[in-house]
């Protein structure tokens, strides 16, 4: 399953269209990054000690998507997808037995899917209550940009591992 052709974030646009775009940048640098491996590839942990897998970075998006724009923004009552991580934190960095790529990248393209549609009737100052207080849809956005470059770089030294592909 190929992934969309990176679209370059405007230069010129709105707030919320450079948001939205940078967003998106991120989303489609992450399944680029796994782009032509195998599942065993796509298993394969960083460096040790690290047990960081591009399939686990697939997953993990899943989980923040669904918990930022579906539990958070849209106040919906669902599980996270996968189980917390340390300190409670977005699982889905630990495959379990028969996890595949194909399976991983269509839960993480519809909880895409159903971001964007959660977020389409909202304004950037629209708010949600999240600790205690208030969160907006612009803080959302920019933590998820933050979520994701963050991620890519990780997959970047994972690639490079897994077989020496850098850059994308």
């Amino acid at each position: 399953m190929s992934s969309p052709e990176r679209p370059m974030p405007p230069l010129d646009a709105d707030e919320r269209t450079s948001l939205e775009s940078w967003l998106d940048f991120y989303r489609t640098t992450l399944a680029q990054k796994c782009e032509g491996l195998t599942e065993d590839q796509l298993a394969a942990p960083a460096a040790a000690p690290s047990q960081v897998t591009l399939l686990g970075l697939v997953r993990h998006a899943a989980d923040v998507e669904r918990t930022w724009f579906r539990r958070v923004l849209a106040q919906e009552d669902v599980k996270p997808i996968h189980a917390p991580g340390p300190g409670g934190h977005d699982g889905g960095f630990e495959p379990a037995e028969g996890d595949t790529y194909e399976k991983a990248l269509l839960t993480w393209r519809a909880e895409i899917d159903r971001a964007r549609k959660n977020c389409a009737s909202r304004a950037l100052d629209d708010t949600s209550p999240f600790m205690g207080g208030q969160v907006t849809l612009r803080w959302i956005y920019t933590h998820m940009i933050g979520e994701y470059a963050r991620h890519c770089g990780h997959a970047d030294l994972v690639r490079e591992r897994v077989d020496g592909r850098t850059g994308v």
